[in-house]
C-alpha cells in the first residue's frame, strides 16, 4: 500500500491541527504553488514550522464544514452514487510530508469527493466547467497520495445552485505537483529557511507576525537594494497614472449617469448608490470629555514602511 493511516475519529481539534503540521495538506498544495488568494508559501511556511498550533478558524469555514454534509448528501442525490466518510488522515510513504484528509471516498469507484460552499460572487469561477486552480490542485494532491484514479468535487452555490465535477488522473501534472512540494518541504521547512516573498496579501500577513515591532531603535546599511527600489519608483509612476485614468473613465460615467442610480446595458450594470455613513468625533470627544476618551481608547502597534530619498 502506499500510504499510512492515522484514524480522526474522536480526535480533538487541537490534536489534528498538530497533525497537519507535519505535513503538506490537500488546503497546502494550492497554497504552496502560489495558487491560493488568501493562502502562499509563507503562510504555509509559517503554520508548519511554528511552535504554536493555531486555530486560524472564522465564518466562512465553519459553514463550509457545517454544510459538508449536505453537499455530500446532494452530490449522492445528482450522480446516484454513494459515499462514505473515511474518517482517517492518509500520508504517503514515498513522500512522507504529503498528507490527505479527504471529505469523503466513493463507493465501488476507485475515487473520493471534495466538499466546497462558495457565494454569489464566486460562481464565475465554477462556470463552463471550470475549478479554481487551488481546489484542482487539492484534488491532484489527494489522488497523489491515495493512488486513486479520479476525484470528485462538488459544490454549493449558496442561494444560487449545485454542481459537480470530475477530475482524472493525470501523472505529469501529479509529478509536477510533487516535485514542488517535495523542494518546498525539503529547501524551507525542515532547514528552517524562510521563501522568498511574493507579493501577496498574505506574505504581507505572514512577515507582520514575525515582525510585530521594531524592538531595534539601531539603523543598518541598506545594501543590495537599489534596483530594486528604482523600479519600485518606476512602477509606483506606473500605478499612479492607471489610477488617473481608471478615476478619469469613472468620472466620465458619473457626468453620464447625473442623479440616476445605476446604468446598464448588455454586459455591465453601473450604480452610483447613496450611502450613508455615522462616525464618532473622536477630536471633539478627546477636548470636551478626556475622562471619556481615555477610558474608551484602545492603543495598538503596528509597523509603517516608507521609502525616502536620501
Amino acid at each position: 500500500m502506499m500510504y499510512s493511516t492515522i484514524p480522526t475519529a474522536g480526535m480533538a481539534r487541537e490534536e489534528w491541527l498538530q497533525l497537519r503540521k507535519t505535513g503538506i495538506g490537500g488546503s497546502d498544495a494550492g497554497a504552496v504553488c502560489g495558487l491560493t488568494p488568501y493562502a502562499g508559501p509563507m503562510s504555509v511556511y509559517r503554520d508548519k514550522t511554528s511552535d504554536v498550533v493555531e486555530d486560524r478558524d472564522n465564518e466562512a469555514m465553519r459553514q463550509g464544514r457545517d454544510l459538508e454534509d449536505y453537499v455530500a448528501r446532494r452530490f449522492a442525490e445528482e450522480t446516484g452514487l454513494k459515499v462514505r466518510r473515511s474518517r482517517k488522515m492518509y500520508r504517503s510513504r514515498v513522500y512522507p510530508f504529503m498528507l490527505a484528509d479527504v471529505d469523503r471516498l466513493v463507493v465501488g469507484e476507485d475515487a473520493g469527493l471534495e466538499c466546497k460552499t462558495a457565494n454569489a460572487y464566486q460562481s464565475d469561477q465554477w462556470k463552463e466547467g471550470k475549478i479554481p486552480p487551488h481546489y484542482l490542485i487539492q484534488c491532484l494532491h489527494y489522488m497523489a497520495v491515495t493512488g486513486k484514479k479520479e476525484w470528485y468535487i462538488a459544490v454549493v452555490i449558496l442561494g444560487s445552485g449545485f454542481l459537480y465535477r470530475k477530475v482524472g488522473r493525470d501523472e505529469g501534472v501529479i509529478g509536477k505537483l510533487v516535485a514542488v512540494e517535495e523542494a518546498f518541504w525539503n529547501r524551507h521547512v525542515l532547514p528552517r529557511v524562510m521563501p522568498e516573498p511574493d507579493g501577496t496579501k498574505a506574505c504581507d500577513e505572514v512577515l507582520s507576525r514575525y515582525f510585530p515591532v521594531a524592538r531595534k531603535k539601531s539603523a543598518i546599511p541598506l545594501l543590495g537594494f537599489d534596483e530594486k527600489l528604482e523600479r519600485r519608483e518606476e512602477l509606483l509612476g506606473m500605478i499612479g497614472e492607471l489610477e488617473k485614468e481608471q478615476k478619469q473613465i469613472e468620472q466620465e460615467i458619473k457626468c453620464f449617469m447625473q442623479e440616476n442610480k445605476a446604468a446598464w446595458n448588455s454586459r455591465y450594470r453601473v450604480t452610483w448608490t447613496n450611502v450613508e455613513t455615522t462616525k464618532l468625533d473622536a477630536k471633539r470627544i478627546r477636548e470636551e470629555q478626556p475622562e471619556i476618551y481615555r477610558d474608551f481608547s484602545k492603543t495598538t502597534t503596528s509597523r509603517r514602511f516608507t521609502v525616502k530619498a536620501a
